[in-house]
């Protein structure tokens, strides 16, 4: 049996919409980083075409809110390998961002010494990791938004989240719900759309046919909170769009909102 046999179906899907240029990006598999725990983690680095001629792009980490370990066992690879994670880093890559998927033991902690190694390592990497942007979808996503607070101390400077699980408004768990029940990363739980910075934008695509319990009306909240602080966040919302819809709708409705995604990273990035 293969690797790629091993895997569920939902890790084989790739994004739906083929971006141009995504043959021509350059890939370096399972570059080695230290770990919080300081043992040796795995970073893959897609780097767009003629990157090296062209100096040093921005980068954008796509945030794995689930440890390895579990995520493996449950899905028959590690999220750096699945096929939305691979297909997505190339269509930024492709954009003419770099991208960064990884592999880790303790989500939060992990993708903190990600961020630290970016940094002191970008220059050797051939990308400007100073303030990188952040790619998060489903429950990867509250990684991301504890990643953008200050008090996490990853200062990125912009993230694009994907059919979101957000942050839970008083009163209310469907994110903690959901995140004992999928077991990942809710380092954010008691914090609001009030611990996110002014001047880091944000944006969310809406899956309007979501079924995950309270994942929209959570999401709703969130960016009605988000809004009266008058953060800059941006929505792009696919009415008939399933959870994944990115993975498993060919229409034109993901086709703009994927380009959306792309064109929201460059503008800030670039």
């Amino acid at each position: 049996m293969t690797e790629e046999d091993r895997r569920s179906e939902i890790a084989r899907k790739t994004v739906a919409y083929r971006v141009s240029g995504i043959e021509e990006v350059t890939v370096s598999l399972d570059i080695p980083f230290p770990g919080a725990d300081g043992a040796p983690a795995a970073m893959d680095l897609y780097l767009p075409p003629n990157a090296r001629a062209g100096g040093r792009p921005p980068v954008v980490v796509l945030v794995a809110g689930y440890p390895d370990p579990g995520f493996q066992r449950m899905l028959g690879c590690r999220f750096k390998e699945m096929g939305s994670t691979v297909s997505w880093a190339r269509s930024i890559a492709a954009s003419g961002i770099a991208a960064v998927a990884y592999s880790n033991r303790d989500p939060a902690a992990d993708l903190g010494a990600l961020l630290r190694h970016l940094r002191s390592a970008g220059k050797s990497l051939g990308v400007d990791a100073d303030r990188p942007g952040l790619w998060a979808s489903s429950g990867n996503a509250p990684l991301a938004l504890w990643a953008m607070m200050p008090a996490s101390g990853a200062n990125p400077r912009c993230a694009a989240l994907l059919y979101p699980f957000t942050l839970d408004s008083a009163g209310h768990t469907a994110v903690a719900d959901a995140a004992r029940a999928f077991r990942f990363a809710h380092p954010a739980a008691g914090m609001s759309a009030a611990d996110l910075p002014l001047d880091a934008p944000i944006f969310v695509a809406r899956a309007g046919r979501d079924g995950n319990p309270g994942l929209n009306e959570t999401l709703d909240r969130f960016v009605s909170d988000a809004l009266a602080r008058n953060l800059p966040i941006a929505v792009a919302n696919h009415p008939e769009g399933a959870h994944a819809f990115d993975l498993i709708d060919e229409g034109e409705t993901t086709r703009r909102i994927v380009d959306a995604v792309l064109s929201f990273l460059a503008a800030c990035l670039r």
